[in-house]
């Protein structure tokens, strides 16, 4: 990382200055404040991810148009939206289901990646409708803040943001950093689904293919050309909507 983010220290002062508190959430961050490979940074306030805002409370819900949020887009299946409250009149919401629109020649050859950064490259190869659908909605969102969520605001999530970051230029240990803030912000969700051996399960499939979280970020990083196929005029809203001095 350039800029202020060179040290540990400052690094993590980054981190936690992205970090949003939002009642009823986890895995809550802000896209802004990360490092273009040209010396920009993003814009705070563009762009969100999170984790499931179905269990946003009425404080963390207005925590999150505090922040400015007008658009939320929904990267999860119909069956699984069990709001505890509404969505707030003042905020579109957006339908983008990206396990369903993998279909299930996709689950049923690369399914066994899921829950790990391995499943993005497959991604990005085989299902090009899907992630120009999440560009396209993030890019033409009417004005305001945009979270983007899954349920536990990691895989999906995680390719989401993985997409936007590339396409706006972030360096990409900057992309990776991001990534893997996710995992112990995740460790409570675990324990409360009874699910103990999650992370260890993603280790070992990941070593199994000879590699880490952080290494397969970056060769999926050193891979992507998502800008080479998606509309231009999309790929440069995002941009105009995510940089500082556009």
């Amino acid at each position: 990382m350039t800029g202020t983010a060179t040290t540990a220290g400052t690094t993590a002062e980054l981190h936690e200055a992205r970090r949003l508190d939002w009642d009823g959430c986890l895995n809550v961050r802000d896209l802004g404040g990360l490092p273009t490979r040209d010396g920009r940074r993003t814009r705070t306030g563009a762009i969100v991810r999170a984790d499931n805002l179905d269990r946003l409370t009425a404080e963390g819900q207005n925590a999150m148009l505090a922040h400015g949020v007008r658009t939320v887009i929904d990267l999860r299946d119909q069956v699984e939206y069990r709001p505890l409250l509404p969505t707030p009149d003042t905020v579109d919401l957006v339908r983008i289901p990206l396990d369903a629109l993998a279909g299930p020649d996709w689950w049923a050859r690369f399914g066994a990646l899921d829950g790990t950064p391995l499943s993005f490259r497959p991604y990005l190869d085989h299902c090009r409708e899907a992630v120009a659908r999440l560009v396209s909605a993030v890019a033409h969102a009417r004005d305001g803040g945009v979270v983007v969520h899954c349920g536990a605001g990691r895989d999906r999530t995680g390719l989401a943001a993985l997409v936007l970051l590339a396409l706006a230029d972030v360096e990409p240990a900057a992309i990776a950093e991001d990534y893997l803030l996710s995992a112990p912000n995740l460790r409570p969700l675990w324990t409360l689904l009874d699910l103990p051996d999650e992370e260890a399960g993603i280790a070992r499939t990941l070593a199994d293919a000879g590699t880490t979280a952080d290494g397969a970020l970056h060769q999926v990083l050193a891979e992507f050309d998502a800008a080479q196929w998606l509309p231009a005029a999309d790929a440069a809203a995002l941009r105009n909507r995510f940089l500082e001095g556009n």
